[in-house]
C-alpha cells in the first residue's frame, strides 16, 4: 500500500527541492530578504513525515518550506511570503522564518532553537483536555536536544500523557557544530528512551519515514502518550544564506550526495515499478511551471500597506478566551 504513496512522494519532494532552489536564487538577486533556511538534501524527512502524520497540529522550526509544500500550502503564498508580499501566508510579515496557517493546523517557523517543542506539548494537553486525539508532531533539529527546555517538554509530555510525536531531524549540525562535539549521546533517541518509545530512522528514505510516523501516529492516537523519532537526514547547504559553511569537507559533502533521497526514490521506484521515466518528466515539468508561476505570482504581488504594521498584533475579539 505504501508504494501507492510514491508518486505523491515524487511531486512533493521535487516540488521542495526545486522551490528551494529558486528561493536560493532569487535571495541573490535580492528578492528575498532577512534570513533564508534551506532544507535541500532533507526532502525525505520533511515529506515522509508530513504524509505519514496527516490530520492533527504540527509545530516546526525554521527551516519549514518544504514542510509546508507537503501540508498543502501553495508554492505561490509560500514564494510570495519570502518576498515579503501582502499575498504571502503569513501577509508579508513572517518572511522564510514564519509560515503560518492556521487553516493547515500549520504553526511553522520559530526563530528561538527548540521553542516549538514546548509549544507542541501544550497544544497536546489542550487537544487531550478538548478530547481531539488526533495529535500534535514537532520537528526541531539536533542541536534543539541539549537545550533544557527539551527534556522538560519530554519529561511533561510523560507526566501528562499527551499526543505528541517528537520529531528529531538529526542532520549532524547545529548551525555550524558537529553535534557529536557537543552531545554524550551518538544516538540522540537514546535521550528520549526514558520518557516513551523512541526510534531511529533513516531520514533519507521517504518511505521509512512514513512508516515509521504513520506507526508513531497510530499510538500517539490510541494510546494517548507521547513518542519519539530521530531521523538521520542531511543538508546540502550551510546553515543559512549567511553561513559560508566551511566546517565540512567537500568529501562529506559528496559522500551524503551519493544518499539523495530524491534520486533513490526514481532509483528505487524504477526498479519496483511504481514510477515510470514519463511520469519522472511529467512531474518534472509541472514543478517547472509552477514554481515559475510562484516567482511571477510573488514579483507582481503588492508589498503590505504601512497599517498592517498594527495589524495581528493583539486579538481584539478571540472565541476562545473566556472572560
Amino acid at each position: 500500500m505504501i508504494k501507492s504513496y510514491a508518486k505523491k512522494f515524487y511531486y512533493l519532494m521535487k516540488l521542495g527541492r526545486e522551490f528551494e532552489l529558486r528561493a536560493k536564487e532569487e535571495y541573490m538577486k535580492r528578492n528575498i530578504g532577512g534570513f533564508l533556511h534551506l532544507a535541500i538534501g532533507e526532502e525525505a524527512t520533511h515529506v515522509g513525515a508530513m504524509l505519514g502524520f496527516g490530520k492533527g497540529d504540527f509545530f516546526v522550526h525554521y527551516r519549514d518550506h518544504v514542510y509546508a509544500l507537503a501540508r498543502g500550502m501553495s508554492a505561490k503564498e509560500l514564494m510570495a511570503e519570502l518576498f515579503g508580499k501582502i499575498t504571502g501566508v503569513s501577509k508579508g510579515k513572517g518572511g522564510s522564518m514564519h509560515l503560518y496557517s492556521s487553516r493547515f493546523n500549520f504553526y511553522g517557523g520559530n526563530a528561538i532553537v527548540g521553542a516549538q517543542i514546548t509549544h507542541a506539548v501544550g497544544a497536546a494537553y489542550a487537544r487531550k483536555y478538548l478530547g481531539h486525539m488526533e495529535g500534535v508532531m514537532v520537528a526541531f533539529g539536533d542541536g534543539a536536544t541539549n537545550a533544557g527546555n527539551f527534556y522538560e517538554s519530554l519529561n511533561l509530555a510523560n507526566v501528562y500523557k499527551v499526543p505528541v510525536l517528537f520529531l528529531c531531524e538529526n542532520n549532524y549540525y547545529a548551525i555550524g557544530t558537529r553535534i557529536d562535539r557537543v552531545s554524550a549521546f551518538k544516538d540522540l533517541y537514546m535521550k528520549a528512551k526514558d520518557y516513551m518509545p523512541a526510534v531511529q530512522v533513516d531520514g533519507m528514505d521517504v518511505f521509512a519515514v512514513f512508516e515509521a510516523v504513520s506507526k508513531a501516529k497510530e499510538y500517539i492516537e490510541t494510546e494517548g502518550n507521547p513518542y519519539f523519532i530521530e531521523a538521520l537526514t542531511y543538508r546540502y547547504e550551510p546553515h543559512s544564506m549567511s553561513d559560508g559553511g566551511d566546517y565540512r569537507s567537500p568529501r562529506e559533502l559528496k559522500i551524503a550526495k551519493e544518499r539523495d533521497p530524491i534520486e533513490r526514490l526514481i532509483k528505487r521506484g524504477l526498479k519496483e515499478g511504481f514510477l515510470t521515466e514519463e511520469f519522472i518528466k511529467m512531474t518534472d515539468k509541472k514543478v517547472e511551471k509552477e514554481i515559475e508561476e510562484a516567482v511571477e505570482f510573488a514579483l507582481k504581488s503588492p508589498k503590505p500597506p504601512l497599517d498592517e504594521l498594527y495589524k495581528d498584533v493583539y486579538c481584539e475579539v478571540c472565541e476562545n478566551v473566556v472572560s
